[in-house]
């Protein structure tokens, strides 16, 4: 008898899961295509002359036992989440004795690293989530101070019945006034639309149950927790406080699933493109690859499909029969692109002002959200704090990513690299961020697709989903492939869904569709 084959389109998260759980529950072969020539989708490292640069930043947490156990048995933690574990710099690692004799063994490792992401607003810091906290108080000032409270308790007594965009979900959450402050002018930053254009289904995806409410619970639950730990379950998740990262950057998590998964047997195709799929009596039988360096096609037959592509883009290669409404809501599909613009600095002319340890007394942030109005960039990593293996020099640089957000074709997408790069630095340094005497190097990441939009033809996504859905060995899993901002996790879970599935003979795909809109990732769930 045959081995039967699925075809996985994309070597993200969620195919190279799909792929290991095919290996490891059933006897079907998984062959992977992938157009990039390095796997991890948005969550590979790139490595720019040692310095390793994590685009778009990738906290390895999950209120899914099931995903934090998995990445676990790839990479085993190090160490237990104590307070020193969560401070984690090279130092202390020296300090303890923690460099093991074996470098290879000890490389494949996670640590545990305590988060802090905060806001930079009126060339100050602010919490992230936003507190109550002296600081936050006294950067806002009496008068604004009040009108947000009024505002909020205004919200809480006459709430909007009716959640018809993402305006009406952060005004419901936090009051008009907070909103305008903190989350209007930065959300419309990052999608280039206003909050009034975007359906409030992103609001319950990304921020679910956060709330003052909630947020001011979590502070005061904080006081009196004893116990440090990555089980934190009961937390919402805008508010988890620590994380398991890779050692060399989230890549590394699955470069080491690529390597277990081709000893198993699977085969992995890489600058593979998709450009055709047969689809015969309800079925994909056959897709057809293009070669990235000579171009030539080839075609290769399966049983099951898995596509993490962008649905747009598998629309658009299907040979069959697509009615025209159907065809209509996929062309109308938005995404926003991703610009990463690499920093490596002698130090940053702003210090820490934290009780956190950073070296260089650095700020220790591992995210900062940019929401000054005057420049175009929206969020500063700090990578010299997500691992201080990310770094090259950790004593000597700061290592920073200046991130983007634009559309193929734009104002900022059609800069060349050196423009880009020379517009980056000027914006980094009229907010007082760096001076730019102290750069030592740049370089620059492009990134098409990255986040799956609500706005465009999303409001009629469905009659697309169920046009696709009764392909019955078509498995839509991912970002991307399900055209849904899910995180990593979420994006695993689909696969593992996708695959139990298959294992159980299930004909519909609800279930995959369900992943991240469980009771847990949600106060309400709003009907889509």
């Amino acid at each position: 008898m045959n081995q039967k084959i699925a075809i996985i389109i994309g070597a993200g998260p969620a195919g190279l899961t799909a792929a290991y759980e095919l290996l490891e529950k059933t006897d079907v072969k998984p062959v992977i295509f992938e157009m990039d020539h390095q796997v991890g989708g948005i969550a590979k490292t790139v490595n720019y002359k040692g310095n390793r640069i994590d685009i778009g930043g990738h906290r390895f947490f999950s209120k899914s036992d099931r995903v934090m156990e998995w990445w676990k048995k790839i990479m085993p933690l190090q160490g237990k989440p104590s307070k020193d574990d969560l401070i984690l710099n090279r130092k202390v690692l020296l300090a303890e004795g923690d460099q093991a004799p074996d470098p290879e063994k000890e490389d494949k490792v996670m640590l545990a690293r305590n988060r802090l992401s905060r806001i930079f607003f009126l060339r100050k810091f602010f919490d992230y989530p936003v507190s109550l906290s002296k600081r936050t108080l006294g950067n806002l000032g009496v008068v604004r101070t009040m009108k947000i409270g009024l505002s909020y308790l205004k919200i809480r007594l006459f709430p909007l019945k009716e959640e018809e965009h993402l305006e009406h979900f952060f005004i419901n959450r936090f009051g008009r006034e907070l909103y305008e402050t903190f989350f209007k002018d930065y959300t419309e930053k990052v999608w280039g639309v206003p909050c009034n254009q975007i359906s409030a289904e992103w609001g319950a995806q990304r921020i679910k149950g956060l709330s003052i409410t909630k947020t001011v619970v979590h502070a005061m639950k904080s006081v009196f927790r004893k116990n440090r730990s990555l089980a934190q379950k009961d937390v919402e998740t805008s508010l988890i406080g620590y994380f398991m990262y890779p050692k060399h950057g989230p890549g590394q998590m699955w470069e080491e699933v690529t390597k277990i998964i081709k000893a198993k047997g699977a085969e992995l195709h890489m600058e593979k493109k998709l450009v055709g799929v047969k689809v015969e009596s309800g079925q994909v039988t056959e897709v057809e690859v293009q070669d990235g360096k000579t171009g030539l096609r080839e075609k290769f037959k399966g049983d099951y499909f898995f596509s993490t592509m962008p649905i747009k883009e598998l629309v658009s290669v299907m040979e069959t029969a697509i009615p025209e409404n159907v065809k209509k809501v996929a062309e109308g599909l938005m995404y926003r692109d991703f610009i990463t613009v690499g920093l490596l600095l002698k130090k940053m002319k702003i210090k820490n002002d934290t009780n956190e340890k950073s070296v260089g007394n650095i700020p220790p942030d591992n995210w900062i959200y940019i929401q000054e109005r005057d420049v175009r960039v929206g969020r500063l990593q700090i990578f010299n704090n997500w691992s201080p293996y990310m770094v090259k020099d950790l004593e000597g640089t700061v290592w920073l990513g200046l991130e983007y957000f634009c559309n193929v074709g734009d104002e900022l997408w059609s800069k060349s690299d050196n423009e880009f790069i020379e517009f980056a630095k000027d914006e980094l340094a009229k907010i007082d961020i760096i001076d730019k005497e102290d750069i030592l190097d740049a370089t620059i990441i492009r990134v098409p697709n990255t986040y799956p939009s609500y706005f465009g033809s999303y409001a009629q996504f469905g009659e697309l989903r169920g046009f696709l859905d009764k392909i019955e060995n078509l498995f839509l899993i991912g970002r991307n492939g399900m055209h849904r901002y899910n995180n990593q996790d979420h994006s695993m879970l689909t696969a593992m869904t996708a695959v139990e599935n298959i294992m159980a003979g299930r004909k519909d795909k609800d279930n995959i569709w369900d992943v991240n809109t469980e009771q847990e990732y949600h106060e309400k769930k709003k009907a889509s």
